[in-house]
């Protein structure tokens, strides 16, 4: 059971419910992570707003969603891994035994993907001073100074919703159940 409330369209502070509209139509379910945030509209509203823009950016989806993964991971936020997991699987398309290793972090045999995942860990392990050949090792994989930024980007996006994940101590919705991920190990 969550420790905070999980409101609904009509339970939601009015500010909240245009969001929790969206989130209920894009998902075709209310993720329980936007149920808990809408007891805070700016707080919801800066996922969403984060969410989407980080959606634009020069990452792909696969790229994007490594990020996330590696991240929830670190942050042993089990409800984000097994959501990301499922947007890496159906809407990525990525391969079963990749997104495991994702969410082990392990290395990947997708090299790009590797070094998004690498790259990821220093950033947080760093609090974002990554050593010279950290960067060096990214940009030599294909990535430009605008990609190591918009993996910053996705950190700061996966740090909220994982963050807040953890405070609540949300229930995996039913929807995810099927990617459920324990944090243990993995935790930094």
């Amino acid at each position: 059971m969550s420790r905070l409330p999980l409101q609904t369209i009509e339970s939601a502070p009015e500010a909240s419910r245009p969001y929790l509209e969206r989130a209920q139509a894009a998902n075709g379910f209310l993720p329980n992570l936007v149920a808990s945030l809408a007891n805070a509209p700016t707080a919801l509203e800066t996922y969403l707003t984060v969410a989407e823009i980080n959606g634009r950016s020069g990452l792909t989806l696969a790229e994007r969603e490594t990020v996330q993964i590696t991240a929830a991971g670190i942050h042993g936020c089990g409800f984000c891994v097994a959501g990301h997991t499922a947007v890496a699987l159906k809407k990525a398309q990525l391969d079963a035994q990749l997104v495991e290793a994702i969410r082990e972090q392990q290395p990947l045999p997708d090299a790009r993907l590797d070094a998004v995942a690498i790259f990821t860990r220093a950033v947080i392990a760093t609090r974002g001073a990554v050593p010279d050949a950290a960067l060096a090792a990214f940009r030599a994989a294909g990535f430009s100074d605008a990609n190591a930024l918009e993996v910053v980007l996705g950190v700061s996006l996966a740090t909220l919703c994982n963050f807040a994940n953890n405070l609540a101590q949300n229930e995996l919705n039913p929807q995810l159940a099927a990617y459920r991920w324990e944090a243990n190990a993995h935790v930094a």
